[in-house]
């Protein structure tokens, strides 16, 4: 179904793994519109808990591919044809607001958990990608650029609104600056991504966290506070607390609350509710 990526369903996790590794898995456009209708159907599969993106062979993600944005430098047009935009479908949560709709700043709409496994490089907009992620892991040889500077551009795909929420500001223009390459320790170290392991245990790191959440968590609770964290970022205290306050009125009225209280209480695995069920 796919030419440039691949979808595979592994117990509770969609793998979504960019494939075009001769060109360090670079977007073109119609790559993107098979990855938005990939997310689409991984966040409609009630077996998925989670969703995992990882590059194929020894790079995450370079970016955009040099010919598409020679061609969109030339012409002013994406090069993108009816049949792959066709694929384009529309994932997460529209109620977010229109702070999510531009861009891949839908990712943060999707009503599941989302796993950047960054395997290898991962610059410009492969950067964008991780960072629209939930949690990002990364190789033990993975790096990172944010390669706008040096191409004559401005920081985009979000960038300027997420990295700088991440790192703090310094560090987000120090890295957007200077494009100079960060490898995964100093990542860690100034919390670009969450955890670094050895490259072959990588994908089997981020699967078996996906398993845990599925195994212990209300799907309802994480699709929840993933709108709390990414809606509350743009609102002040006191609205957050309003909409936090009606959100825990709701979910402690809710079967999950019972279940999770019983399930303690006998020392068992909880049984939650599919947000299909829901």
């Amino acid at each position: 179904m796919y030419q440039s990526i691949s979808l595979d369903v592994r117990g509770a996790a969609a793998i979504i793994c960019l494939n075009r590794p001769d060109n360090l898995n670079a977007f073109t456009y119609p790559m993107i519109a098979e990855f938005r209708h990939a997310l689409a159907q991984a966040e409609a599969d009630n077996n998925v808990t989670g969703i995992v993106l990882t590059g194929a062979g020894r790079g995450f993600c370079a970016g955009m591919d040099m010919n598409a944005l020679d061609t969109l430098s030339a012409t002013g047009t994406t090069a993108a044809g009816d049949e792959s935009m066709a694929l384009a479908q529309n994932p997460g949560d529209p109620s977010m607001g229109d702070d999510y709709i531009s861009g891949f700043t839908y990712m943060m709409t999707l009503r599941k958990p989302i796993i950047a496994a960054v395997n290898g490089a991962c610059a410009g907009l492969g950067l964008s990608i991780a960072l629209l992620s939930d949690l990002r892991f990364a190789a033990d040889n993975a790096k990172f650029v944010t390669s706008f500077s040096h191409r004559g551009l401005v920081a985009e795909h979000g960038q300027s609104w997420i990295l700088p929420r991440v790192i703090g500001p310094s560090k987000a223009l120090d890295l957007f600056w200077s494009s100079r390459r960060v490898l995964s320790d100093e990542a860690l170290q100034i919390g670009l991504v969450d955890r670094v392991y050895p490259a072959e245990e990588l994908l089997d790191q981020a699967l078996a966290y996906i398993e845990d959440l599925a195994a212990k968590a209300a799907p309802l609770s994480l699709k929840a506070m993933k709108r709390q964290v990414y809606r509350h970022m743009n609102m002040s205290l006191g609205q957050a607390m309003q909409e936090s306050d009606k959100m825990m009125a709701i979910s402690t009225a809710h079967d999950d609350f019972k279940e999770g209280v019983a399930s303690f209480v006998d020392k068992r695995a909880p049984s939650f509710q599919k947000i299909s069920d829901a």
